[in-house]
């Protein structure tokens, strides 16, 4: 009876090493995923720092026959730019109702990439008028973009607690999102773009797309599908899901070239898992008001 015993209680052990043997094996892959999923996005963010670097040098090229300018000189040039854009420049608009769900994480990654597309559209030589809707005083959001961001309150765009369709017809709008069946063709200074401002770590589908169909307004994608193809890569991952400051990169440079191959091969992520398939033909330029 006690070797049984023994037998027995041995079982038991074995059977609960197994156990946390399992679960530790998943909070190592786990672990490892979140760690894939950082170094994916820090070189994502490398990219993007670079690409502006060259684009930043390309401009300065451009210049440099052109007299220098002193940086107060600039930035009164740079001033004058995004107050002409709050009267001719296209318009666009992040949608910030979303944010209610989010985590506070979520919410600081939010606030940095908002930080990033202003700074995109000061660097642009035709800016975007801007809008920041549904964005209440009161909310966690706006209290980290005063914490992150220098200056926030001063920002030259329109912050606003009103939703895009009490500022706009919404026979004119046109919300971005990647699960919409119909690709963006061109900008048209008629109407207003979207963007859902939204950070998901818990990738939960269709939520911008949602939020277009509340709004019973028109919605479109980036045409990616049209211009990339996916590329083979270990972990299989695919991705159409971008920043709010991508898509806002993707935009300014398909206004400035006229080649949504450029500015998906500029901005869309290497670790997204696609890449641009072939030159496209020059499509026409961001439309705006003369």
């Amino acid at each position: 009876m006690e070797l049984l015993q023994i037998d027995v209680d041995a079982d038991v052990v074995e059977e609960r090493a197994g156990r946390e043997h399992a679960a530790c094996s998943r909070n190592v892959l786990r672990k490892q995923r979140n760690w894939e999923r950082q170094v994916a996005a820090k070189k994502s963010k490398r990219k993007e720092e670079k690409q502006r670097r060259k684009l930043n040098r390309e401009e300065s090229g451009a210049r440099a026959g052109s007299p220098q300018f002193t940086k107060r000189v600039m930035k009164a040039i740079t001033k004058e730019r995004l107050a002409e854009a709050q009267s001719t420049g296209p318009k666009l608009c992040v949608d910030l109702s979303m944010t209610d769900s989010m985590s506070d994480k979520e919410i600081s990654r939010l606030a940095g990439q908002l930080r990033r597309l202003y700074g995109s559209n000061k660097k642009a030589a035709r800016p975007f008028h801007v809008f920041l809707t549904d964005l209440r005083e009161d909310s966690r959001l706006y209290r980290e973009c005063l914490r992150m961001n220098d200056g926030f309150q001063n920002y030259m765009m329109d912050i606003t607690e009103e939703s895009c369709l009490d500022l706009f017809p919404a026979e004119t709008v046109v919300y971005l999102t990647p699960d919409a069946d119909a690709a963006l063709e061109t900008v048209d200074a008629d109407k207003v773009y979207v963007l859902g401002g939204l950070v998901d770590e818990s990738i939960q589908k269709k939520l911008s797309f949602s939020r277009a169909r509340q709004l019973s307004v028109h919605t479109a994608r980036l045409p990616i599908d049209e211009y990339m193809v996916k590329k083979d890569n270990a972990k299989n991952f695919h991705s159409k899901i971008l920043a709010v400051n991508q898509v806002f990169d993707i935009l300014s440079t398909f206004c400035r070239t006229g080649s949504w191959t450029q500015a998906l091969q500029a901005w869309f992520p290497q670790g997204k898992g696609y890449v641009v398939a072939a030159d496209d033909s020059q499509l026409p330029l961001c439309q705006t008001e003369s």
